[in-house]
């Protein structure tokens, strides 16, 4: 586990298209050189791929708690975002600096971070991970607020099935 992690987040489902294989491969080295448990959903190649369903499996894993938390890639990351939180109960957030890491977790307690391969670098990627890794969630004005996001899910749901 990280030293300092405020949080006991240990286990990490990552996913990838092919813009994000190369930023995958790296962050997959750093993190299990920081004891974290790193679960990779794919792709496995910089061959095109699309990332829908990557971003499902990645957003799914976090849901059932097989992950404490996920990691999506992609080009932007706009569209790995989008996907992840078609998955119920998931809170993706496009990330690509530190300041919006913090926020997504301290605010938002986002569950998946979305990055984007052709904008961030390896060194900014690495900022942009650990902040969100080591950011608890503020809980109190904020936790009223991701009900309510929660509530808005519910009604979506419940509406889709009648």
């Amino acid at each position: 586990m990280a030293t300092g992690a405020s949080t006991s987040l240990k286990r990490i489902a990552i996913g990838s298209d092919h813009a994000g294989f190369d930023l995958k491969s790296h962050l997959i080295t750093l993190l299990e050189s920081l004891g974290y448990r790193v679960e990779d959903y794919g792709t496995h190649s910089t061959e095109a791929t699309d990332y829908p369903h990557i971003c499902a499996s990645v957003a799914r894993a976090v849901r059932d708690a097989k992950a404490d938390v996920g990691i999506v890639l992609g080009g932007s990351g706009q569209g790995e975002q989008i996907a992840a939180n078609k998955v119920r109960g998931v809170r993706a957030a496009l990330c690509n600096d530190v300041w919006l890491a913090e926020m997504a977790r301290s605010h938002n307690d986002a569950n998946v971070l979305s990055m984007g391969g052709r904008v961030v670098s390896f060194e900014l990627s690495e900022h942009i991970v650990k902040k969100f890794l080591e950011t608890p969630f503020e809980g109190g004005r904020h936790a009223r607020r991701v009900g309510q996001l929660g509530e808005i899910e519910a009604e979506e749901s419940a509406r889709k099935e009648s």
